[in-house]
C-alpha cells in the first residue's frame, strides 16, 4: 500500500469539518515487517470549549496539552485506567480542536495487528478506538507525534471519502455532555465499525 502524507493545511479546519474528510484515509505505523496500516473507517469530531464532551472545555491541563498545539499532531489518552485512545489535532493552535479515530479497516500487518490483538477474531481486530491503538501499537508515547513527519502518519491513497457517510450521535457520552451532537461519522455498511447497528 502507498500514498502521499496529508499535509499540515488538510489539519487546519474545524474538527466538524475534517472529521468526514478523514473516513477513507489509511492509518500508517512503522517499516519493513512492522509496518502496520489500517483504513480508518469511523470517527468523531470535537470541539474544544464550544464542547462538553471534550476533553479540553475546562482549558488547558497537563493531559490535554498536545490539544491545544499546532494541527497534525496525534493527541494520545489514557481511559478506563486501561486504554489508549488516539485523536487528531486540527483547526488552529489554541482552538483543541481533535477528531477521535474510532474504528479501522486493517490494510498491511495484520498478522502483526493479530499478535497485538490476542489473536481476535478479523471483526474484532480495529473496531474500536482503543483496539485501533492496540492494533497499531500506539499508547501515551506517541502523544504529541507529528502526523505529517513523524513515525504515525495518515496517508492519502486515492480512494475518496464517501459521498454519503453515515452519521449520528457520538458513543459513550453522559447525558449533558454533548451526547446529542450528530458528531460521529462513519463508513456505511463497513463490518469493522465500533458499532454495527444505527439509528
Amino acid at each position: 500500500m502507498s500514498g502521499r502524507p496529508l499535509a499540515r493545511r488538510f489539519y487546519a479546519r474545524d474538527s466538524r469539518q475534517l472529521a468526514p474528510l478523514l473516513l477513507n484515509k489509511v492509518l500508517v505505523r512503522g517499516t519493513g515487517p512492522d509496518r502496520v496500516e489500517a483504513r480508518i473507517v469511523e470517527v468523531e469530531a470535537y470541539a474544544g470549549a464550544d464542547d462538553p464532551g471534550s476533553h479540553a472545555f475546562r482549558g488547558p491541563t497537563p493531559r490535554n496539552e498536545t490539544m491545544f498545539g499546532p494541527p497534525g499532531h496525534l493527541y494520545v489518552y489514557f481511559t478506563y485506567g486501561m486504554h489508549w485512545c488516539a485523536n487528531v489535532v486540527c483547526g488552529q493552535a489554541g482552538t483543541a480542536s481533535a477528531v477521535l479515530l474510532r474504528a479501522g479497516s486493517p490494510l498491511v500487518g495484520v498478522d502483526l495487528i493479530r499478535q497485538r490483538r490476542g489473536h481476535r477474531t478479523d471483526r474484532e481486530l480495529c473496531a474500536g478506538p482503543a483496539r485501533l491503538t492496540q492494533a497499531l501499537g500506539i499508547t501515551g508515547i506517541d502523544d504529541g507525534t507529528d502526523l505529517v513527519r513523524g513515525t504515525i502518519r495518515i496517508l492519502d491513497d486515492g480512494v475518496p471519502p464517501p459521498s454519503r457517510p453515515g452519521r449520528s450521535a457520538r458513543i459513550g457520552l453522559r447525558e449533558g455532555r454533548g451526547d446529542q451532537h450528530p458528531w460521529r461519522w462513519f463508513v456505511r455498511n463497513d463490518p469493522n465499525l465500533s458499532r454495527t447497528r444505527h439509528p
